[in-house]
């Protein structure tokens, strides 16, 4: 368990190093600092079992508390409660010596946290079979390369038996078979009881693998909940960071209750609407069946080639499918306010059986947002065979049967 108390982070930031020394005596007056509060009255619990992810934008704060929750940093206020052992992967290079082989730094590590040469002897083997670097096991750790580096460090991190784990983007660097295992092994850790913390710009991971997130900024919490909520927030913020009054939530149709809503108000969506091949108005399809999707916008302003466009997620929240009128080569010309426009996109629905969200956009041919409905409707699909995956890309089977020295081949379909 995890719990974070009312934790701020204050830095003094100087003009010189000379204003340090002359801060500290009394008769050259007033104070030369400026402060810089990295951390602002952050408080959240992580309960057992519980994978939380922060997200947010570079400076927001997160690797500031990442540190002072392992105990490298101290708050300026506010406290930090840990029941557990724990271990932390954060900036690279932090926690290996150099000049050691990779298995002293294991042993090392091992010892620091408080287990017994023996109890790091008997997890050493999965150690090194995790991290798969091979005879540099026993090379100084100055010689390995970043991924080789991540490698160790995460394998030692999560084989030492943590009861809270915290990782600072520790699989951005690795590659795609090194990253899989780690998912693979997040969903074990998390079966086993295990606390995490956890920072990525990876928000499909974040939807993937977390229970609960928070976007962080300036220093604060601004937004705290569902993986799929949350990173639909922060989303919307990085699409509408040159235009505040975009963010606005002030104004909101009856009709349309998305988890979230932005945009710069040039263009306002009245209605999305979905239906079958027959044309009628249907939130279940079976998979394979054409599906339409509706969208009437208002222009409140002067808009040349609009882009309209929309997304489809699963109920994890990760990307399905997404595509716009500018992908498409449509071309929607121009709009004077109070004008409206209708649009229609037709889809195969080549999808597995599960339950979906459906986001519609009006966008600038800048990519600015005008008017972004994330989950603007819900819809499922319905499919009688047993599909792995999100798509059902309809197989076909052939095979022969071969007997005797001369086979003759049937061939089966």
């Amino acid at each position: 368990m995890l719990l974070v108390q009312h934790v701020s982070k204050v830095f003094p930031l100087y003009n010189r190093p000379s204003d340090r020394l002359r801060e500290v005596v009394p008769f050259f007056g007033k104070p030369r600092r400026t402060d810089f509060w990295a951390l602002r009255n952050v408080s959240f619990e992580v309960g057992r079992g519980e994978v939380l992810s922060l997200i947010g934008p570079n400076g927001s704060g997160k690797s500031t508390l990442l540190q002072i929750v392992s105990g490298i940093l101290q708050p300026t206020s506010g406290r930090v409660l840990k029941q557990g052992r724990v271990a932390a992967l954060l900036e690279l290079g932090a926690g290996f010596n150099p000049e050691f082989t990779g298995r002293d730094n294991v042993y090392l590590n091992g010892e620091i946290l408080g287990l017994s040469r023996r109890d790091v002897s008997t997890a050493f083997p999965l150690i090194e079979e995790f991290a798969g670097i091979g005879h540099f096991i026993d090379r100084p750790v100055k010689e390995y390369s970043t991924g080789m580096y991540v490698r160790l460090a995460f394998s030692t991190a999560i084989h030492i038996d943590p009861e809270i784990l915290i990782v600072d983007e520790a699989l951005a660097v690795g590659d795609a078979i090194f990253a899989n295992k780690c998912v693979q092994k997040f969903e074990e850790l998390k079966q086993r009881g295990v606390t995490v913390l956890f920072v990525s710009h990876d928000l499909g991971l974040v939807k993937r693998l977390s229970t609960r997130a928070i976007f962080m900024l300036n220093g604060e919490i601004a937004a705290e909940g569902s993986p799929k909520d949350v990173v639909n927030r922060y989303v919307g913020y990085v699409l509408d960071r040159e235009n505040a009054a975009g963010r606005s939530e002030s104004h909101s149709d009856d009709a349309l209750r998305p988890s979230f809503r932005h945009g710069d108000g040039a263009s306002r969506i009245l209605t999305v609407e979905m239906s079958n091949a027959s044309g009628e108005p249907c939130r279940a399809f079976t998979s394979g069946e054409k599906m339409t999707i509706r969208v009437a916008a208002r222009f409140t302003q002067a808009v040349d080639q609009p882009v309209v466009g929309l997304l489809i997620r699963n109920r994890l929240g990760i990307d399905v499918f997404g595509t716009n009128t500018r992908v498409e080569q449509v071309d929607l010309g121009s709009y004077e306010p109070g004008t409206m426009l209708s649009i229609e996109f037709t889809l195969d629905c080549n999808l597995s059986r599960q339950d979906y969200t459906l986001t519609v956009a009006t966008q600038h041919v800048s990519g600015l947002s005008q008017d972004w409905l994330d989950d603007a409707l819900q819809f499922t699909v319905i499919e009688p065979k047993e599909i792995a995956g999100l798509l059902n890309l309809r197989p076909s089977i052939r095979w022969r049967k071969a007997t005797g020295e001369h086979p003759e081949y049937a061939d089966h379909r």
